[in-house]
């Protein structure tokens, strides 16, 4: 569905009702700070997006539907890394003080502002492309373990290898330059168990116990993380009798998939008959959420996704942005699940964690 009107708030969002609702999980500054003055975390993350600069500015320069995009790119460049010098020498610039939701704002409106809608569609295409050459092999892998327990793990290990595919983070970006990314590696190469935030096992149980009726997915990356990761999940959703919502960006952001990239993906995934590899997917629609960053403040979606989701019992949040960066915190109506990769060394020093460590959190609500 097309978004269309003003944003409105997420209805299974509790918090909301009370005005705790803060959808950075990191506290960058508290009441206590000099205003004028950057924290030291503010500081982190100004240092963290303005090392970004490199990658999402080479990036720019090879996108061939911009015309000038080489000499377009270096304006970027050069506003983006201002607006940063901007927050270190006053941290109420630019709409602050800066968290990563304002600070990924910045960054997408230089981009538009100097002509660039998408700078990463060639490479969410081509990893597009890969992944569907593996998604029956990775969905008969899945199909093939008995055990519903074991193939809940399994499947979760596969979101969280494809959400490797990660182009926000400037070391991922440089990794994926000279090495590429390999989906069966990225399973290999998964951190062992327990991870920093590890409910698994919690999930597990749950899973086996209740049959939720409607399930509201946030997605994220495009590749291998939507197609190899997420969809094989909502598949199992959808043969469990869940209804499945899959909630992508409205506008491009990095490597995210939007929602009428999405909508070209299940076309392609669902045969003649309307299945998925054989699962009824009637049940399955894909919504608009109205957003356009990578982290996602849900005090502001669309309209349709609030209607969408009215009735969902399970919310599942996915990806370094939308689950741990922003909303790790979150408390919902339902039961939720947040899980994503830690991708950035000041995210994993927070939670106490491991680069590349993995985050699996629970929470049942029981009415």
């Amino acid at each position: 569905m097309e978004s269309a009107g003003e944003a409105v708030v997420f209805p299974l969002l509790k918090e909301w009702v009370d005005y705790t609702y803060r959808p950075c999980t990191i506290p960058y500054r508290f009441p206590s700070d000099p205003p004028h003055q950057p924290t030291p975390t503010e500081m982190l993350w100004i240092q963290l997006f303005r090392r970004s600069i490199p990658s999402f500015s080479k990036r720019a320069e090879m996108d061939d539907s911009v015309p000038d995009a080489a000499a377009k790119a270096r304006v970027f460049a050069s506003r983006f890394g201002k607006m940063l010098d901007d927050l270190e020498a006053n941290p109420e610039s630019h709409g602050g003080p800066p968290d990563c939701i304002l600070l990924c704002r910045l960054r997408e409106v230089c981009l538009r502002e100097t002509g660039f809608r998408d700078i990463f569609k060639s490479v969410k295409d081509d990893e597009n492309a890969k992944a569907f050459v593996l998604f029956e092999e990775v969905v008969k892998a899945a199909d093939a373990v008995a055990d519903d327990g074991g193939r809940l793990e399994h499947l979760v290990k596969c979101l969280l290898a494809g959400n490797v595919f990660d182009l926000g983070s400037a070391e991922l970006a440089e990794m994926y330059k000279s090495d590429g990314m390999s989906f069966v590696k990225s399973v290999e190469k998964l951190l062992p168990r327990p991870w920093v935030i590890d409910d698994l096992d919690k999930f597990k149980l749950m899973w086996l116990r209740r049959s939720w009726k409607k399930a509201v997915i946030f997605v994220d990356n495009a590749g291998a993380d939507i197609i190899l990761g997420i969809i094989p999940l909502a598949r199992e959703l959808l043969r469990r009798g869940t209804q499945v919502v899959l909630a992508a960006n409205e506008l491009p952001s990095i490597n995210d998939i939007t929602y009428a990239e999405l909508l070209q993906i299940m076309s392609k995934l669902k045969g003649e008959d309307g299945k998925i590899q054989g699962v009824d997917a009637s049940g399955l629609m894909v919504i608009n959420t109205g957003n356009d960053l990578p982290v996602i403040d849900l005090s502001s979606v669309s309209q349709e996704l609030a209607f969408a989701a009215a009735d969902a019992d399970l919310v599942i949040l996915e990806g370094m942005g939308r689950a741990i960066e922003t909303n790790l915190y979150a408390q919902f109506r339902c039961d939720s699940l947040k899980v994503g990769m830690v991708k950035h060394q000041e995210v994993a020093e927070f939670l106490g964690g491991r680069l590349y460590d993995c985050v699996v959190r629970f929470t049942e609500v029981i009415a």
